[in-house]
């Protein structure tokens, strides 16, 4: 059953946000990426309040780098669509699985990012999650 409403024309442009920020990364890689960006639907919070579709998810200003290459814009394959589907439908990961940001930095993780801890590390992305009452939707299970 999906935590957040999708067409078809998003799942595959989910799927091709995940195999743009991921794809070196693998499939887990993938669908962490998938877990913050449907977090991100999910909680309107921090820097995501207002933001309740995967298209204002993905587009949302500054958000994803991916968006400004030619790569982002291929269409999307059936393997990432299958991924897009899974997140979609609720499947979570650590250390996204609560997680609201992430980012690939040239070397070690920072403890902290926009103010908010370090969970953990997964290939060479880093993901950290939000703390205290300010985005408590983001645990909410489904």
């Amino acid at each position: 059953m999906a935590v957040v409403k999708a067409t078809s024309s998003d799942i595959a442009l989910l799927a091709r946000l995940l195999r743009a920020e991921a794809e070196g990364e693998g499939i887990m890689g993938m669908m962490l990426v998938g877990n913050v960006g449907i977090n991100r639907v999910r909680c309107n919070c921090a820097d995501f309040v207002g933001i309740r579709t995967i298209p204002q998810m993905v587009f949302q200003p500054h958000a994803f780098e991916c968006v400004l290459h030619s790569y982002f814009y291929q269409r999307a394959r059936e393997q990432e669509k299958r991924l897009a589907r899974r997140v979609i439908n609720g499947e979570r990961y650590w250390p996204a699985k609560f997680s609201l940001w992430y980012f690939r930095p040239p070397g070690d993780c920072p403890p902290q990012w926009y103010n908010q801890p370090l969970v953990g590390r997964y290939k060479l992305h880093c993901f950290y999650e939000p703390t205290g009452e300010t985005c408590e939707n983001v645990y909410n299970t489904f």
